[in-house]
């Protein structure tokens, strides 16, 4: 329906009186103000979550328990045993003995070594040893040099054989 402006006829008439002060009104005396919205629209954002709680409103009073199916329920939280419960408490004695654990009321003893460490002289002994041994374990017969090699004790020929025998730094030669 669209709004029809009225005839200038019809509208009320103004006083000469009043139209005089309209024109001669000076607007620049006016303190300028800021303009306060008193009712503030709600945002789309606003209107949906009202929406939604309107609905879920209307469904709980109108739940319908017949709808439902029956189920077997079964515990993903299972309770712990009264065990795992007494366990668990003597683990937290311990655990406040030791942090609530005070150290003032000790008393002072002398401690005597059951055990006492040899001295430096058969430390020495063991790691020569062990040095030995880890380089015998560890000898590597590549780094060797090639060298000629003599022999001293003459092999036996085909008639006979020869013995070597050592006496006194002597070396006796005999055949067979």
């Amino acid at each position: 329906m669209a709004a029809v402006s009225p005839n200038l006829k019809d509208l009320p008439k103004v006083s000469d009186d009043l139209k005089t002060q309209l024109e001669a009104f000076d607007h620049e005396k006016m303190k300028h103000a800021d303009t306060q919205e008193k009712i503030v629209l709600p945002t789309a954002a606003d209107v949906k979550q009202e929406k939604q709680h309107n609905d879920l409103i209307h469904d709980v009073e109108n739940f319908s328990p017949n709808l439902l199916k029956r189920t077997d329920t079964q515990e993903k939280v299972i309770l712990p045993n009264a065990e795992d419960v007494a366990a668990e408490k003597t683990q937290k004695a311990v655990l406040e003995g030791v942090e609530g654990f005070d150290t003032g009321k000790l008393k002072h003893t002398t401690t005597q070594e059951k055990n006492p460490l040899p001295d430096k002289s058969a430390i020495a002994a063991e790691k020569e040893q062990q040095q030995f041994i880890a380089g015998i374990e560890n000898f590597d017969s590549s780094k060797l040099k090639h060298t000629v090699t003599e022999e001293k004790n003459p092999l036996p020929t085909k008639e006979g054989k020869y013995f070597l025998f050592v006496r006194d730094d002597r070396r006796l030669f005999f055949t067979l």
